[in-house]
């Protein structure tokens, strides 16, 4: 695997720059960080990586292994545990209504609070009591370059801002965000982020239903939840011409964005980006809607 060496610090910097490779993940060790480099792109130097894991699909928060899915048998479970060797491996069944708390089940190890690193941020959760989707993070750092190319010092709502998923990047390019967050424990960990990334004094945390929370005016508003589309009209009460809300759903609803825009007596322009593959033949997407 090549890569190239980047100082830990500069991580978020450099995570849009045109030479990362995406699709793995970089090495970081004490104050250095290996990013994978794409094909033809300069590189320092060649890493040998180990053969890849060939049993069922996983994710890493801090040094936890989360399996989604059918429950694994215990043969699954042992091999991974030898191979990874994590603190625990826990099984997510799935997430319960408009709080998106997992259920779960420890099937090695331990579980509880951990320390997980992503583009140069840190995340504290405990993945047994909160959600964490890795699969987002080219978003992310979409959304944060979205903001540095705005230059302005956006005011910006996250309206399901969990424990920071998007509101810690968003912060950190710049915006001040309105995060809020029904479901108390994520809450708990949004606060202890903002501090932990030194980003306390541009977040404002709100705890509560985001339809009462939400007020003023936005130059940005994400809705990171596949209901978004349940709390669109509460969300077109807060912005003005040029305001860019961020839709995201399990397929493509243009039509039904647009009626509910033209609705609320606007117009606007819709851009379609996809997140990743949700289930067969459907997409994790979002809708940039831009109000005129």
């Amino acid at each position: 695997m090549r890569v190239r060496f980047v100082p830990r610090k500069d991580l978020a910097r450099v995570a849009s720059a045109d030479w990362v490779d995406h699709s793995r993940r970089p090495f970081v060790e004490g104050e250095s960080a290996w990013v994978p480099v794409l094909p033809g792109k300069p590189f320092d130097r060649d890493i040998i990586a180990p053969p890849e894991y060939a049993g069922r699909g996983y994710y890493v928060i801090g040094d936890i292994i989360v399996i989604h899915g059918n429950r694994p048998d215990p043969q699954e479970v042992r091999n991974l545990a030898e191979r990874k060797k994590p603190r625990g491996i826990l099984w997510r069944e799935a997430l319960d209504d408009i709080t998106r708390t997992p259920r779960t089940e420890v099937l090695f190890g331990t579980c509880g609070d951990t320390e997980h690193h992503e583009s140069g941020f840190t995340y504290i959760l405990d993945p047994s009591k909160v959600m964490f989707s890795q699969g987002n993070r080219n978003e992310k750092n979409r959304m944060a370059d979205l903001i540095r190319q705005a230059g302005d010092h956006e005011r910006v709502a996250d309206m399901f801002a969990g424990i920071g998923y998007f509101t810690i990047p968003m912060a950190a390019a710049g915006s001040v965000v309105h995060a809020m967050e029904i479901n108390p424990v994520a809450c708990a960990y949004l606060r202890r982020n903002a501090v932990v990334n030194k980003l306390d004094t541009r977040i404002i945390v709100a705890e509560g239903d985001c339809r009462e929370l939400i007020t003023g005016t936005y130059d940005r508003i994400v809705m990171g939840h596949f209901d978004s589309l349940l709390f669109l009209s509460h969300a077109l009460r807060h912005v003005t011409p040029g305001s860019i809300i961020h839709v995201h759903t399990v397929g493509t609803f243009e039509d039904t964005i647009r009626t509910t825009v033209e609705g609320a007596g606007f117009s606007c322009r819709i851009q379609v980006h996809k997140v990743k593959k949700y289930r067969p033949h459907a997409w994790h997407v979002v809708h940039d809607v831009t109000i005129a």
